[in-house]
């Protein structure tokens, strides 16, 4: 059996020149295509069922990485992450367990 764990990606671009929002937007719109959710703005997450999908799309966005600003990756388990403290607002649609997910497909 796998384990579930979910990547988090944060990033800071800049995006003071027309060239500099494109590569922004266009680094968003690689996360949302590879499955990634928007957790808030600049904040990214996807749930990968064991070690060996989580290093793989850890490749995928160091091959992906944009030029400049700060980008981080940040592993956790899926217990981990259902143990989160909002302190303002409410989860996002996106933010499902896997079973919950894994469920909503039959």
């Amino acid at each position: 059996m796998h384990k579930f764990m979910r990547l988090l990606v944060f990033f800071d671009l800049p995006i003071k020149t027309k060239e500099q929002r494109r590569i922004a937007t266009g680094f968003r719109n690689y996360l949302l295509k590879d499955g990634y959710h928007m957790v808030q703005y600049s904040v990214y997450a996807r749930v990968c069922c064991g070690n060996d999908a989580v290093e793989k799309h850890v490749k995928r966005l160091q091959a992906h990485r944009p030029p400049g600003g700060s980008a981080r990756i940040l592993i956790l388990t899926e217990k981990q992450y259902e143990n989160m403290i909002i302190l303002i607002g409410e989860r996002v649609s996106g933010e499902a367990s896997p079973a919950d997910e894994q469920l909503s497909i039959f």
